[in-house]
């Protein structure tokens, strides 16, 4: 069996894996908004005489695990009823001085009547936190009134927002809130508002004495979940299932690495991330397998040692933001994808072999064209190479012998630009500057799963999964790079065969065009990274 269809098979194995999974998938415990994030939720009752606010902050395990050095108090490991209830009352009092409220443009000032904290169930055995607190304000709403209420509360986090609002006595005109949580309080998240959550961090509700409401009532803005999306989620509450497993059994922890090297590949997949096209990119331009598996290496070693490091690092700094560390990381990887880019086009542009003048003996070996199976190779090279296509009058034949006394001048001309050409492409360092850039985001998931390991007291089975999420990361890019080699070998085949005006001018631009398109997308990464960290700051 030939590699490509080695590799056909591992993928149809994953995707028949993936889909066992997915049947004896179980509800995953994950936070459903992700692992990093803080959610807010504002319940606003309006009274003629004051104002009510029913303010909840759930916290995904990330920040959770980070606020329990400051909920532990005494350091001695366990949170205690009176520390949570201590966290809980000044959690309240920050939420109440950061949400400022106007009444006919008169600050409203915010009092804590009631608070409480929680720990629950989440993912690979970690917990979240549920802050809950009662807030109480004194206000005049007896005649028409405007009001205005904004969430400041650690908004560089990011995460659900939502406000409700109701009147008591009090008729709200046109609010554009509506009455009850489409969340029940962030308690139970609508399926099909996950990939586009809720963000109401401010409200403008104008009221008049009476009671109910004027308006049609809003209706939230739903987006729904592809197919792929929900079975990747399953198979994701499934390996957090298997890693917080009360017995970790052998049969349990081959699943659990099984799982780990499938959500690997599908996080690879996944768009917007460049990998696979930055690794499908190098495969091809080179040619060649050791290529494709010294990028897919690199990838696997730095997402595991990123995942580490972080590992040890969020649990002993509270303030440090997940989301935003990410960010930082996406943005350094765009723009290492984009000196690479920018190297190769610069290359490409001003490295380029000059073209002979006319009238020289070798011109026909000066025009630009295609070269693969048909000159001698290991079966795995595609290049670019100035010359004619190959054909019969390469070789030593009896019409050479008759006509074309210079066929062996145009051959030793050909060789000589084709050692040219291939100092002009990428080198290692670039290979393994592709290959960081891949890597050096670390999954979310995959960090989760090393946290609740090593909360469980198995820091060896976190660090094992790991390794083979990145190992699953790596398959998928090195498979596409390989397939990648096998498809431009046919397309270098079939042009080598066909060699026109067409074909030539393409051959010539490829080199730039590739490696303008990993300097674009490199620039994109960065771009969308960077952009929302700026806005936050």
């Amino acid at each position: 069996m030939r590699w490509p269809h080695r590799v056909a098979a591992l993928l149809l194995c994953a995707t028949a894996s993936l889909g066992v999974a997915v049947a004896f998938a179980t509800p995953a415990q994950a936070h459903p908004l992700g692992n990093f994030t803080v959610n807010h939720y504002h319940g606003l009752r309006l009274y003629p005489d004051h104002l009510e606010d029913t303010a909840v902050l759930d916290e995904a395990e990330i920040p959770t695990l980070q606020d329990r050095t400051t909920i532990d108090g005494n350091g001695d490991g366990t949170a205690t009823t009176p520390e949570q209830s201590a966290f809980a009352a000044a959690t309240c009092l920050s939420i109440a001085n950061g949400l400022h409220t106007t009444v006919n443009g008169n600050t409203v000032a915010w009092s804590v009547a009631a608070s409480a904290f929680s720990y629950h169930a989440g993912a690979a055995s970690l917990q979240t936190g549920r802050t809950q607190c009662q807030l109480r304000a004194t206000i005049d709403l007896s005649t028409s009134a405007a009001l205005t209420a904004t969430d400041t509360y650690r908004a560089d986090r990011v995460g659900w927002h939502e406000f409700t609002a109701s009147g008591h006595h009090v008729q709200l005109t046109n609010s554009p809130v509506a009455a009850t949580s489409i969340s029940d309080e962030l308690r139970h998240y609508p399926n099909d508002l996950l990939s586009s959550p809720l963000d109401e961090r401010a409200v403008r509700l104008t009221t008049v004495p009476g009671t109910g409401r004027t308006g049609p009532t809003p209706v939230a803005n739903v987006s729904g979940t592809d197919p792929f999306t929900r079975a990747l989620a399953a198979v994701t509450g499934r390996f957090n299932n298997l890693v917080g497993s009360p017995q970790l059994t052998p049969v349990i922890g081959l699943l659990g690495v099984l799982l780990a090297l499938i959500l690997g590949g599908a996080h690879a997949a996944l768009p917007g991330h460049g990998k696979t096209v930055m690794a499908a990119y190098i495969a091809g331009r080179r040619g060649r397998t050791r290529d494709a598996i010294t990028v897919g290496a690199t990838v696997t070693a730095t997402h595991t040692f990123g995942v580490l490091i972080l590992g040890l690092v969020f649990p002993l700094v509270a303030g440090l933001a997940g989301e935003t560390l990410l960010g930082w990381l996406g943005a350094a990887s765009g723009l290492l994808i984009a000196g690479i880019g920018l190297a190769l086009l610069k290359t490409a542009v001003f490295d380029r072999p000059r073209r002979p003048k006319p009238g020289n003996r070798s011109t026909r070996a000066a025009t630009p064209q295609l070269v693969g199976s048909g000159a001698p190779s290991t079966g795995d090279e595609f290049s670019l190479l100035p010359g004619r296509p190959p054909g019969p009058a390469d070789q030593p034949t009896e019409h050479h012998e008759h006509g074309h006394p210079h066929h062996h001048h145009d051959h030793a001309h050909d060789h000589h630009h084709h050692h040219e050409h291939r100092d002009l492409r990428l080198g290692r360092r670039g290979l393994i500057g592709m290959g960081i850039a891949g890597g050096l985001v670390p999954s979310p998931s995959a960090l989760i799963v090393l946290l609740g390991a090593i909360a469980l007291g198995r820091t060896w089975f976190g660090v094992l999964l790991v390794i083979a999420y990145g190992a699953g990361m790596a398959a998928t890019l090195t498979a596409t790079g390989l397939l990648l080699v096998h498809l431009t070998n046919r397309v270098d085949s079939a042009l080598s065969r066909r060699v026109g005006q067409w074909s030539v001018r393409l051959a010539s631009a490829t080199p730039i065009l590739t490696a303008a398109l990993v300097l674009v997308v490199g620039l994109g990464m960065t771009l969308r990274s960077a952009l929302p960290l700026l806005g936050a700051g």
